[in-house]
C-alpha cells in the first residue's frame, strides 16, 4: 500500500529495511548490547520508552547511523529542552495510530448508516540526542554494561527468572516450549556460555508460553496459513528482544534461526504490515511477562501495546 504522494508508507519503509537486513543474514532485533543506544528501549524526550514497532525501528536507525543515545525527540521538544538540532542533520520517523470513525452501511440493518471505528498509521519526525547540541547531560550516555562481571545476572534479570510463573523442566540439550503440556524445557545452565544466555533463552521460550489459550490465546489463523509456526517464532524472538531490553539481557543467543529466515522473508514480502503485527503481539507478550513477574510496576510500564 503506497501513499497518494507516491512515497513509501512508514510500513513499507520499515519492512523494506528489515527485509534488507534479513537478506544480509542479520536480524536487527538481536541486540548485542555493545552500544549505549542498544542498552534498553529507545526513549522519548520525557524518558518514556517507545513501544512496539517503534522500538525495533529506532534501534535499527541508531545502529545504522552510529547513534549512542537512547533518546529521540521532535525539533520542538529539543528546543524546549534548550537544545538545537545541528544544521544538515536528517530526521528519522516514529509512528503512531490515529483513530477515527467512518459512516458505513450496517450489516445488521441494511440501508442504515452506523459509525465504524478505524485506525490509520501516521508518522512524525524525530532526531536522536546525538544530533542535537546543548541538551542537558542526562541525554548523552556514559558507557554502561548490562551484564555484570563474574557471570552473574543483573538484579532485574534475576527477578525475572525467579518470578516467572511458567513450569520449567531441566534436562536434555534442547530448549523448547511444549504447548500441550504447558511446560518449558531447558538444558542445564552449565551448558550455556553464560547465565545471561541461559536467562535470555528462558525469555524466548516464555514468549511462546504467553501464547497458550489460557493466557494470550495467540493465533494467526488463515492470514499466515502454513507459515503461522514461523511467524510465532518471530513473535517469540521479538518478545525476547523486548524483555531483554527491559530487564537487561542480551539476545545474541538467538542463533537457531536459519530455518525461519526464508519463511519470514516470504511473509514480509507478501504483507508489509505483517511486521507491525508481529511487533504488536511481541509487545503484548513482553508486557504480560513483565506483569507476571511484577517487573512492570517497577518501571511504571504502560500496559497497552502500541505501535
Amino acid at each position: 500500500m503506497t501513499q497518494s504522494s507516491g512515497r513509501p508508507s512508514p510500513a513499507e519503509t520499515i519492512t523494506r529495511a528489515i527485509i534488507d537486513r534479513l537478506e544480509a543474514g542479520v536480524r536487527p532485533w538481536v541486540r548485542p548490547w555493545r552500544s549505549c543506544a542498544a542498552q534498553g528501549r529507545p526513549l522519548r524526550a520525557n524518558g518514556e520508552p517507545y513501544r512496539g514497532m517503534n522500538t525495533f525501528w529506532l534501534w535499527l536507525a541508531a545502529e545504522q547511523c552510529g547513534y549512542r543515545s537512547r533518546y529521540w525527540m521532535t525539533y520542538r521538544q529539543a528546543q524546549s529542552l534548550g537544545g538545537q538540532v545541528r544544521a544538515g542533520e536528517q530526521s528519522q520517523f516514529a509512528i503512531f495510530y490515529k483513530a477515527y470513525s467512518k459512516k458505513v452501511d450496517s450489516y445488521e440493518r441494511p440501508g442504515e448508516l452506523v459509525d465504524e471505528q478505524r485506525r490509520v498509521m501516521r508518522s512524525y519526525a524525530v532526531f536522536n540526542a546525538d544530533q542535537i547540541d546543548t541538551l542537558p547531560g542526562d541525554f548523552y550516555p556514559e558507557a554502561l554494561s548490562l551484564v555484570p562481571p563474574g557471570d552473574r545476572l543483573g538484579p532485574r534479570a534475576e527477578r525475572f527468572v525467579d518470578r516467572l510463573p511458567a513450569r520449567l523442566r531441566c534436562g536434555g540439550d534442547r530448549a523448547y516450549y511444549d504447548l500441550r503440556a504447558d511446560v518449558i524445557t531447558m538444558p542445564p545452565v552449565e551448558q550455556f556460555d553464560t547465565r545471561a544466555a541461559w536467562a535470555a533463552t528462558i525469555a524466548h521460550e516464555a514468549g511462546h508460553w504467553t501464547g497458550h489459550p489460557a493466557r494470550l490465546a495467540r493465533s494467526f489463523g488463515k492470514r499466515f496459513g502454513d507459515q503461522a509456526y514461523a511467524f510465532e517464532e518471530l513473535v517469540a524472538e521479538l518478545t525476547a528482544a523486548l524483555v531483554g531490553a527491559d530487564v537487561g539481557l542480551p539476545t545474541t543467543h538467538l542463533d537457531d534461526h536459519a530455518a525461519y529466515i526464508g519463511s519470514w522473508l516470504a511473509i514480509l514480502r507478501k504483507d508489509n504490515r505483517a511486521l507491525l503485527t508481529a511487533a504488536a503481539r511481541a509487545e503484548e507478550a513482553a508486557g504480560f511477562l513483565l506483569r507476571a513477574t511484577d517487573l512492570a510496576c517497577e518501571d511504571d510500564l504502560d500496559e497497552q501495546a502500541a505501535a
